[in-house]
């Protein structure tokens, strides 16, 4: 027993009425796609209604991200098959390991660019006592500098190699008016750690302690339309100083 009546023939709508709701529900979902959906996720506005709506952006930030997270795992996954360079290094005297630098000296936008300057400068551990320094001569302090130029959509990697628990202080700018999407990582003996990510970034200064053994870095891309310069700069008791890419 229903407790509804069944509907007559002339109540059900028509072919035609079926397809008029058909054909509206597809151009709806059409200007959805076109207007909305395609700005929002990827970039494409064909009709100017996602930058007017702020979607555009959202779109452009994502496919930035997706091809930054592409690279990403690329760059880990030929880290991964090539040996690691410090894995095999001799372990730092005590002393040396969790001794913090001095920060590096701020910097000035790169204009025109610099060639690249290396300075070493001996520094020992101070013996407290004679009892908590080894025998052994400490892990010389360095600093170091470089300065690149990235083409527009040009991607380029510095790395440390450090020990396990090392720290090392930087600072890098672009030149005025320029920024870098950038990726402060590292790798080493089959392991991978992302410290830091940016978009749209003129500059950045800290420090860095090695997770472990391994190669600790940047990497920074151009997303702009035109060259920059960057300058990077680096203090610390690691043992190489290299671009990778």
């Amino acid at each position: 027993m229903y407790n509804t009546d069944m509907p007559i023939r002339a109540e059900l709508p028509s072919t035609r009425k079926l397809l008029r709701s058909t054909v509206i529900a597809a151009v709806s979902a059409t200007a959805i796609l076109v207007a909305v959906v395609l700005p929002a996720e990827y970039g494409i506005d064909p009709t100017g209604v996602g930058s007017a709506l702020n979607l555009t952006e959202m779109g452009e930030i994502k496919t930035q991200l997706a091809a930054e997270a592409e690279a990403d795992a690329a760059r880990d996954a030929a880290a991964r098959a090539a040996p690691a360079t410090g894995a095999d290094a001799t372990p730092l005297p005590p002393a040396a390991v969790g001794v913090v630098p001095p920060p590096v000296a701020p910097l000035a936008p790169p204009a025109p660019p610099a060639p690249p300057i290396s300075e070493r400068q001996s520094s020992l551990f101070g013996a407290i006592g004679g009892l908590f320094v080894s025998s052994a001569v400490a892990q010389e302090m360095r600093q170091d500098e470089m300065t690149i130029t990235l083409a527009p959509g040009e991607g380029a990697e510095i790395k440390l190699t450090m020990q396990e628990g090392e720290i090392a202080s930087f600072a890098w700018v672009v030149s005025e008016g320029g920024a870098v999407n950038y990726d402060t990582h590292g790798d080493g003996g089959g392991q991978n750690i992302s410290y830091e990510k940016g978009r749209s970034v003129s500059s950045d200064e800290g420090t860095i302690q090695a997770a472990f053994t391994g190669n600790h870095g940047w990497f920074w891309r151009n997303r702009g339309d035109a060259p920059v310069s960057l300058t990077l700069r680096t203090s610390g008791t690691y043992t190489a100083f290299e671009r990778k890419v």
